[in-house]
């Protein structure tokens, strides 16, 4: 009996995602808790530079 070839990754990711539903309009994020990491890491990101600016500008009195 002749052994199947398995597919390639890619291939099984096309397939894969060729059988999902597509993204309702507006809807950026599929996945609830990537939404939620995303939002954190920008928030994170604004106050430490909000955080550092105001430290520099405390030490440099």
């Amino acid at each position: 009996m002749p052994r199947r070839k398995r597919k390639t990754l890619e291939e099984r990711i096309a397939d894969r995602q060729a059988q999902r539903a597509p993204l309702r309009e507006g809807k950026q994020f599929e996945h609830g808790p990537a939404k939620f990491v995303f939002i954190f890491l920008i928030v994170l990101l604004v106050v430490l530079h909000l955080g550092g600016l105001v430290a520099l500008m405390v030490l440099d009195h």
